[in-house]
């Protein structure tokens, strides 16, 4: 890959003869295409292309979070980037027939210095409602009781997310969590996070764990 402040004719877009030009994050750049090969990939290949695409899919649909929250940018790796290293590494169980699941209570949606959660915990409401509640520890290290709560739901049987953001404040120690109707009676995957009111700072999020939603 090389970068480049002006080509002959300027930036381009695209395939031109053996290289292809884009964009990204304000830069133009180059890079060559892919050679062909004839040759099988191995077993461990295979099995780190199937892992590769189990971490997308699940990941993509909370972009927005993970993608904003998941530490700062190191070297060329965003956000984004680092939530998949680290679910590749850590949050990954072997299915059937040479699959990957995910391993919910290992999963990150933030990281970062703030203080985190302390006794999060989650229960049915009302309809459509799921109730959250965590211990109010304002005053302790960063904790600020206007540190805003994010929450994402993950319906497992549905594959279906809902973000929540914001959900609460920090000070306020309990929220309820409105979910769309069609998604009753499916089992939810909770965590939690909190942000400093300013987006500067996350925690390290937590697993709050499951709930049939009511």
């Amino acid at each position: 890959m090389g970068s480049y402040n002006k080509g002959i004719l300027g930036p381009f877009r695209g395939k031109v003869g053996s290289v292809i030009g884009y964009s990204w994050r304000g830069k133009d750049l180059m890079r060559g295409l892919p050679k062909e090969t004839t040759t099988a990939a191995t077993d461990a290949q295979l099995e780190q292309r199937a892992k590769f695409r189990t971490v997308i899919k699940f990941l993509t649909p909370i972009k927005e979070v993970v993608g904003t929250y998941f530490g700062k940018e190191q070297n060329s790796k965003s956000p984004f980037n680092l939530a998949t290293g680290y679910l590749l590494n850590e949050g990954l169980l072997p299915g059937p027939d040479d699959t990957w699941l995910i391993d919910y209570p290992k999963v990150l949606i933030s990281r970062g210095p703030l203080r985190g959660a302390d006794n999060a915990m989650v229960t049915a409401g009302g309809p459509n409602e799921l109730n959250l509640s965590w211990t109010d520890n304002s005053g302790q290290g960063s904790a600020s009781a206007t540190d805003v709560l994010i929450a994402v739901v993950y319906c497992t049987e549905m594959n279906e997310f809902v973000i929540v953001n914001p959900a609460a404040t920090r000070g306020d120690a309990a929220t309820a969590l409105r979910i769309p109707a069609y998604l009753n009676g499916t089992l939810a995957e909770v965590w939690i996070t909190f942000v400093t009111a300013d987006q500067k700072y996350a925690a390290i999020s937590s697993y709050v764990g499951a709930v049939t939603v009511p």
